[in-house]
């Protein structure tokens, strides 16, 4: 077709996205370059400005599923070398967020900062305040930002960005770019130990990436569960209708047992969905940084629970039924001691934990006594003075 023709039209720009297709899935890489630079030629006036980029798109998309970044990089370089002299500045756009995309998975953060700028400056006005009117675009630039700075632990720019996006009530994103943002502000709740803030934007999160249709969702749920441990809520996550669907889902059902022991502060039952589930839970890095702090909420409700009819309790004994080294226990009854969760002092010659008086209970008779005095006290001045 594209021999047969005389002049440059639509059939042999057509012809040419198939040949690029085809060379691509037959991994002849060097002859589908040389189709798609020839069929970049047509874009400047032999098809219309939408069917060039509705096609271009599409071959972006279909290339972009390439592991070889060095074949991506040139993919979009040439790309963005014809549509800068074709001035297509919608497709320009969405070629950079690609662009950018490669550059977030191989972590060149030097050329994804560049990038960024470059499109961002596109979405300012010529005062140098954005324009609002491109919000959708903004919130596509942040998404990327925000995954960056969630990945180099810079919560400082994180904050400001994540703030920065919630601001922009212009936009009608895709909804993964919400998911995308709302999961990195979870993320970011999450180091600052708001876990209640960080639950909301889990299941905002879980909210927009299942609306896509994005696998990302079941991930998010999963964090949802966490974050709900970690507030020590007994509302159950699974019980908001957008969850329960994926409560029996395989990937989560591991979360939900661990849910339901740590809810009834079973300690054994919890290890032991730990260990039974070690792939799904433990090999993700970020559910991994928590899980010590889970174990020592359900050891802490746990230990609570058991000194309570005691005033004197032996730690090997505390060591056998929380199921941790002695040392760990000890550890353990000095953080709740300086929190004033537990009162009492430790024995380390004899191994045992002696409590005081001085409990919550104590100090609610004492202040009652006090309340009873001042009424004593109280009532005798008005019996004296009607005497007199």
């Amino acid at each position: 077709v594209v021999d047969m023709q005389e002049e440059k039209q639509e059939w042999g720009f057509k012809a040419l996205k198939q040949i690029v297709k085809l060379r691509f899935k037959l991994q002849q890489y060097d002859k589908m370059m040389e189709a798609y630079r020839e069929m970049l030629t047509y874009v400047k006036s032999s098809v219309t400005r939408n069917d060039a980029e509705k096609k271009i798109n599409s071959l972006l998309d279909f290339v972009s599923s390439s592991t070889s970044t060095e074949l991506l990089q040139e993919f979009y370089d040439i790309t963005l070398q014809a549509l800068q002299d074709a001035k297509n500045e919608r497709l320009w756009f969405k070629t950079n967020l690609k662009l950018c995309g490669l550059y977030f998975q191989t972590k060149d953060f030097g050329r994804l900062t560049r990038t960024l700028k470059e499109l961002h400056k596109s979405c300012k006005r010529e005062d140098g305040t954005d324009d609002v009117k491109k919000g959708t675009q903004l919130l596509e630039i942040y998404a990327i930002e925000i995954q960056m700075y969630t990945e180099q632990k810079n919560n400082k720019k994180l904050k400001e960005l994540y703030h920065q996006a919630l601001a922009i009530k212009s936009a009608i994103p895709h909804p993964r770019i919400l998911g995308v943002i709302r999961e990195s502000g979870g993320k970011m709740h999450m180091t600052e130990r708001s876990f209640e803030n960080a639950a909301t934007d889990f299941f905002e999160a879980f909210k927009a990436y299942d609306e896509a249709a994005i696998g990302r969702r079941i991930q998010c749920l999963k964090y949802l569960v966490l974050a709900n441990m970690l507030m020590e809520s007994e509302v159950d996550p699974f019980d908001a209708q957008e969850a329960k669907p994926y409560k029996n889902d395989p990937e989560v059902l591991a979360m939900t047992n661990l849910i339901v022991a740590y809810q009834k502060n079973e300690i054994s039952e919890f290890e032991r969905v730990l260990r039974d589930n070690r792939k799904s839970i433990m090999d993700d890095a970020f559910i991994r940084d928590y899980i010590e702090d889970l174990l020592k909420n359900i050891r802490t409700q746990v230990l609570l629970k058991l000194i309570k009819p005691y005033t004197r309790i032996r730690l090997p004994f505390i060591s056998k039924e929380l199921n941790i080294p002695e040392q760990d226990v000890e550890q353990l009854l000095v953080s709740l001691i300086l929190d004033n969760r537990v009162f009492g002092h430790i024995d380390q010659v004899n191994q045992l934990l002696e409590l005081s008086t001085t409990t919550q209970e104590a100090k609610k008779y004492e202040q009652a006594n006090k309340w009873a005095a001042q009424l004593s006290s109280l009532n005798k001045v008005v019996v004296s003075k009607l005497r007199v």
